[in-house]
């Protein structure tokens, strides 16, 4: 006898709507599955078979057939085991078909009959929620995950034996929608008033935060270059409802919510070490999941010492930079994951740090340099729009008892300010940040004072600036006029993107 359940795949960030199709009929025993199936799915015939037994149902000695429908669609994962198990056995009459007409089941089943917490649970429910399905079955560890999503009733299990009271029950009751609330800043976290003097690198701090764009600090070690990278999210404004419910789709494919499953209503920060794969940086697999550029959406991508990253990996951020999103071709397919992200970079001079310092003595041969510094090529640099030399602290701003008037709840404000504004102007784009502007808008939205447009044509033609240079100039002089209140960028705006913007020159620029 023939009996279908609906399922989901994920693919990527989306889950997919399966069809988990099982028959019954006579034959040689056997337990078979088909449909373009993963190692990870293959397994499922031990885990149901076993799950089944020691919950007292044992299979008929007949040909089973587990079809996942469509077959042109690439599935792996556990996830499907659940939805396996309670095809089979409505195919044997333990429960109704009707009671699963509508219902989205996913769960992973252990060898003695318990449901375990799978990724990508809230994607699930979303598609869930799309496809028109009255309820969705999930594992009872992703309930809170599943109930992010405003008007789909889900309900959690944490067995099979449960699984299956509840559909001959029909599924009566379903958890209430939980609310996304604003996350508030920890007292006593990381300020930049810690940071002693720097004040060039606080306003390009500042500049970054409240336009989205992208930080470059060069300097010697020790002088505060991972600090200001790290009190970056401080300072940036909150994330509305749907961007948190975006990345936490993000980190719920990726595996990374946790056991609580919460919300990600804070802007990640995400550093990886200087020895990460390109596949780990952008994504990858049979089927691919996110990369660490994905996992810093509408967040800070931090990577320190940037010169030791490997090549490959610094230049497969080009694309992304640019586009806002990262591709992914496959044999399975093509996978679009987005990357919307501030990249923030520290550098040294050279690989000992001390080339050019006052009173250094640099070890690194001309040879060493010039290979250190060529692993940032000029289409890396050009894309990066605010570059600023971190000099060395000197005793006094260290042994100063005062403390400083540029604090994280200072910038913060500023940053509120700026973004206010921001939002204002473009109620409606697809964009909330300057550093978003289509470069066909940017006549619009960045109108230029007579003195302003002297100065900038002085600076394109003496830099030799590229058409990118040039847009990106210009958005940073946008974001510097929101942060006086001006609503026409001036020449000071213009002189001071400048001068961010040519404090640090990459080999090829």
């Amino acid at each position: 006898m023939f009996h279908r359940v609906m399922s989901a795949a994920l693919l990527g960030i989306e889950a997919v709507p399966v069809y988990v199709e099982a028959d019954v009929s006579d034959g040689l025993p056997v337990f078979s599955m088909v449909g373009s199936l993963g190692l990870r799915v293959r397994e499922a015939q031990d885990r149901v078979r076993t799950a089944l037994k020691n919950e007292g149902f044992a299979l008929p000695p007949k040909r089973i057939t587990i079809n996942l429908a469509p077959a042109d669609i690439s599935k792996d994962g556990s996830r499907f085991d659940l939805a396996i198990a309670l095809a089979v056995l409505m195919s044997q009459a333990v429960f109704p078909p009707e009671a699963l007409e509508g219902v989205m089941v996913v769960g992973e089943l252990s060898l003695g009959g318990r449901v375990n917490g799978i990724p990508g649970v809230l994607n699930t429910v979303m598609a869930a929620k799309k496809a028109g399905c009255r309820l969705c079955l999930v594992p009872e560890d992703n309930q809170a995950e599943a109930g992010l999503v405003a008007g789909m009733p889900v309900m959690g299990v944490g067995s099979l034996a449960g699984a299956i009271a509840a559909a001959r029950r029909h599924f009566d009751g379903a958890p209430v929608h939980k609310r996304i609330r604003p996350v508030s800043l920890p007292a006593g976290g990381e300020d930049f008033a810690d940071i002693r003097g720097q004040r060039l690198v606080k306003r390009a701090a500042l500049l970054a935060a409240a336009g989205f764009h992208n930080l470059l600090m060069t300097g010697p070690p020790g002088s505060g270059k991972t600090m200001a990278a790290r009190r970056l999210p401080g300072i940036m404004p909150p994330m509305t409802d749907d961007e948190c419910l975006e990345l936490t789709q993000i980190y719920s494919a990726a595996g990374e919510l946790g056991e609580d499953g919460s919300v990600i209503a804070a802007r990640p920060f995400r550093a990886p070490h200087h020895t990460v794969t390109v596949k780990t940086l952008t994504g990858g697999g049979r089927l691919p999941r996110p990369g660490e550029i994905t996992l810093a959406h509408r967040g800070i991508l931090f990577l320190d010492e940037m010169p030791e990253f490997s090549r490959a990996a610094l230049e497969a951020l080009r694309q992304p930079l640019e586009n806002r999103e990262i591709v992914i071709s496959r044999t399975t397919g093509t996978f679009r994951f987005p990357a919307n992200f501030l990249l923030a970079a520290a550098v040294n001079p050279c690989p000992c740090g001390q080339y050019g310092q006052p009173g250094g003595q640099c070890t690194c041969s001309p040879a060493a340099i010039a290979r250190y510094r060529e692993r940032l090529s000029g289409p890396l640099m050009d894309r990066i729009d605010l570059k600023v030399v971190v000099p060395p602290v000197t005793y006094r701003e260290l042994t100063d008892a005062a403390p400083s008037d540029v604090s994280s709840a200072v910038l913060r404000a500023a940053v509120l300010e700026a973004h206010r504004r921001q939002k204002e102007r473009y109620h409606g784009e697809a964009f909330d940040f300057n550093s978003g502007i289509p470069a066909g808008r940017l006549a619009e939205y960045c109108p230029l004072t007579p003195a302003a447009a002297r100065v900038l044509e002085a600076v394109f033609v003496r830099e030799k600036l590229s058409a990118r240079a040039y847009h990106r100039l210009l958005r940073v002089a946008r974001t510097a006029a929101d942060l006086d209140g001006a609503a026409e960028i001036d020449r000071r705006h213009i002189e001071e993107a400048a001068l961010y913007r040519m404090a640090f020159k990459g080999p090829e620029e």
